[in-house]
């Protein structure tokens, strides 16, 4: 009968197949250190909810970051922007006690959108919606259809 510990050791030593050989030196899987610095970072910004209220050219700006940032990464098309702008200002007329369910709605219909058209650009936007959700401050619902109508119009 052969010794377990022998069997695990000799597997461990030979070279794998099918990978180009043993795994580089320093590399732990775990942490991800094999990044390359050519990547983009990890993930959007962030987009302050506070600040979008506030300033007009913090929306602006914003929109423009979110629009160029389209261009680069995704594929997206107008027409599924604009379904969602429609989306978006059904949900800020609905009735004020139904507001809050029609915009978590929306992030569920966002965030399916985004996995289907692969539409990394817009996690920021899905963000967004759950901090304006969670705030449930209609001031946040209107400015948040203001960010996207400037997105709908930037991307045009």
């Amino acid at each position: 009968m052969a010794d377990p510990q022998q069997e695990t050791r000799n597997r461990e030593s030979r070279p794998r197949e099918g990978r180009g050989g043993p795994p580089r030196e320093g590399y732990d899987r775990g942490r991800g250190d094999d990044r390359r610095q050519d990547r983009r970072p990890e993930g959007p910004p962030e987009i302050d909810i506070d600040k979008l209220v506030a300033d007009s050219l913090y929306l602006d700006n914003q929109a423009h970051g979110i629009v160029s940032r389209m261009r680069d990464m995704d594929s997206g098309t107008k027409s599924q922007l604009r379904r969602l702008y429609n989306a978006v200002r059904r949900a800020c007329r609905a009735p004020e006690n139904e507001r809050q369910h029609e915009f978590v709605m929306l992030r569920a219909r966002l965030a399916y959108t985004i996995a289907r058209h692969s539409l990394r650009s817009m996690d920021t936007i899905e963000k967004l919606l759950l901090q304006v959700t969670r705030k449930n401050d209609q001031r946040g619902y209107e400015r948040f259809r203001d960010l996207f109508e400037a997105i709908v119009a930037y991307n045009e």
